[in-house]
């Protein structure tokens, strides 16, 4: 018997969509309003940098970003199978989804780790 990829994959779906739902909105709401709007003070660039070469800093970005993209890769994949009814191209449509979280995952690493 094969054993089935479909916890691992929803494993992640899972764990990015929580992840996503409690950062994103925060660090919008900063990023977004508060800041531009001068209701909180920007940090200066070196603070900033200071705090983006933190590892933590980093783990918990490679961890958002990821999670993040394999949560869209998930949704994506299944929003084409059962919305579009692409059931005949299931694999193609798994390989790129999750493939170009993949890529997209490795080239977030490269980039955090370069910082």
């Amino acid at each position: 018997m094969k054993k089935s990829m479909k916890p691992f994959w929803w494993g992640l779906f899972g764990a990015g969509g929580a992840i996503s739902a409690l950062f994103i909105p925060v660090l919008l709401f900063l990023n977004g309003l508060a800041i531009p709007l001068g209701w909180v003070e920007a940090p200066r660039d070196e603070a900033l940098l200071a705090l983006v070469k933190h590892p933590l800093t980093r783990l918990f970005l490679f961890a958002l970003i990821s999670l993040s993209l394999f949560h869209w890769a998930h949704r994506f994949r299944y929003t084409l199978y059962d919305g579009l009814q692409l059931k005949h191209l299931n694999e193609l449509v798994a390989v790129l989804c999750y493939g170009s979280a993949m890529i997209l995952t490795l080239f977030a690493g490269f980039t955090l780790w370069n910082i």
